[in-house]
């Protein structure tokens, strides 16, 4: 796994990490048993100071997602999310087409997070997920 941290975002570094490990426990990329990065690795490749690595795989413990193995790493504990993997795939396969379509009809990030928002939260034609 390899972060990516954007600065623009407004949400600090620490808690794009979790959101990332999150994500990633979440879409079956990473698994009970997988290693994060080291707080080396994750510094040398996303810029961040390793406090704020540290700190974001503290939070992770704390919630029981990783656990730190001294000399050995950090490493997931526990998954997220129950859906089958081969759904999630094709899931993600129509959603990615469904971007693109998105972005041929002149949306940028913000016009399709505020529609994927309003489609959660049931807001803008009576229309809600979930």
């Amino acid at each position: 796994m390899e972060f990516r941290i954007d600065r623009g975002s407004g949400l600090p570094a620490y808690l794009q990490l979790v959101r990332q490990v999150r994500e990633g426990l979440r879409l079956g990329w990473l698994k009970p048993g997988d290693r994060l990065p080291t707080v080396r690795e994750v510094v040398a490749t996303s810029g961040v100071n390793a406090n704020t690595v540290l700190k974001a795989y503290r939070e992770l413990e704390l919630s029981g997602l990783v656990e730190a193995r001294q000399g050995s790493g950090t490493f997931v504990k526990a998954g997220l999310g129950s859906a089958d993997p081969e759904l999630m795939v094709a899931l993600r396969v129509r959603l990615a087409e469904w971007v693109r379509d998105a972005r041929a009809a002149g949306l940028d990030n913000e016009d399709v997070d505020a529609l994927v928002r309003a489609v959660l939260s049931g807001d803008g034609n009576g229309v809600a997920v979930g």
